[in-house]
């Protein structure tokens, strides 16, 4: 049975870790309510950018005549596949469902599969594991910037028109609630159809005039959407991270709050019992004298 100096070491101990689970999760909830902001506000136009411009190579015919838009040059060539993790842990299951998802896309891709890392808890998993890594860039969720995604947007473009790669797709965790997070894979090129985007949103239905030439247009917005969905990951990444560590942290203060009432229990029963031996000593003592 432990000592009661034990026992209050113990406590102190675990009031410790409870003081810092709670100041984690007062900190998660600030960045939180920052990261929701930006991503309700980014989530709107990068899902009508996707649509609008499918619609418009739809009407126009542009698959054919811009490399973006068309079947890759190289089909037998990997296919390149981001994946956005965090930098830090303590985050619950966050990081290890996005790498086990991960890690069955390469198994059940059919073809070999390059990745871009995007986060330390990813690039460190896959590294070790010998994966053919085309892309990586570590500590930007602390200073998340547009051009984090344009770096992001560089690498696949540069990897699809070339033949590289034969497609690029990004997974991440899209942010739904403060308790629910999503492990989604989203295409991002060749850019898909139409169909592929209608079939969670109503269809785009305009005519359009084209000013300059449609091909112009195309040149100048697809690297942008690109970007733009790109950032989008990682913003939904970000909210979804600060949601994830935030129930995390409430758990572990919690279960820090039972540990405690617990060995409060336990070390006011041995402080009793220490006592009532006592007293039994002295009673014991008094009837021998």
């Amino acid at each position: 049975m432990p000592s009661l100096i034990d026992l209050r070491r113990r406590i102190r101990a675990v009031k410790s870790t409870e003081q810092i689970t709670k100041a984690m999760k007062t900190v998660a909830a600030s960045k939180l309510r920052r990261a929701q902001d930006r991503i309700v506000g980014a989530r709107p136009f990068a899902q009508l950018m996707q649509r609008v411009l499918s619609d418009l190579a739809a009407r126009t015919g542009a698959a054919a005549a811009h490399p973006l838009l068309a079947p890759p040059a190289a089909p037998d060539a990997p296919f390149l596949l981001f994946v956005v993790t965090a930098d830090k842990g303590l985050c619950g299951s966050f990081n290890s469902n996005l790498i086990r998802e991960a890690a069955s896309f390469a198994v059940t891709a059919g073809r070999e599969v390059a990745m871009g890392l995007v986060g330390r808890k990813g690039r460190d998993f896959f590294v070790r594991r010998g994966v053919d890594i085309r892309f990586q860039m570590v500590n930007l969720f602390n200073d998340l910037r547009y051009s984090h995604a344009e770096a992001m947007a560089e690498t696949a473009i540069e990897q699809y028109t070339s033949g590289a790669a034969s497609g690029v797709s990004v997974l991440y965790n899209e942010f739904k609630s403060v308790l629910q997070q999503q492990v989604v894979v989203d295409q991002v090129l060749p850019i898909p159809a139409l169909e592929a985007v209608e079939e969670e949103a109503e269809a785009v239905s305009a005519d359009y005039l084209f000013e300059p030439p449609a091909g112009q247009i195309f040149s100048d917005l697809l690297p942008h959407h690109v970007e733009t969905q790109f950032f989008r990951a990682l913003l939904e990444s970000a909210a979804a991270e600060h949601a994830a560590r935030m129930t995390a942290m409430d758990a572990a203060t919690r279960n820090a709050g039972e540990m405690i009432d617990g060995l409060t229990l336990h070390m006011n029963k041995v402080r009793q019992a220490a006592i009532t031996r006592e007293l039994i000593e002295v009673v014991s003592g008094a009837e021998a004298l």
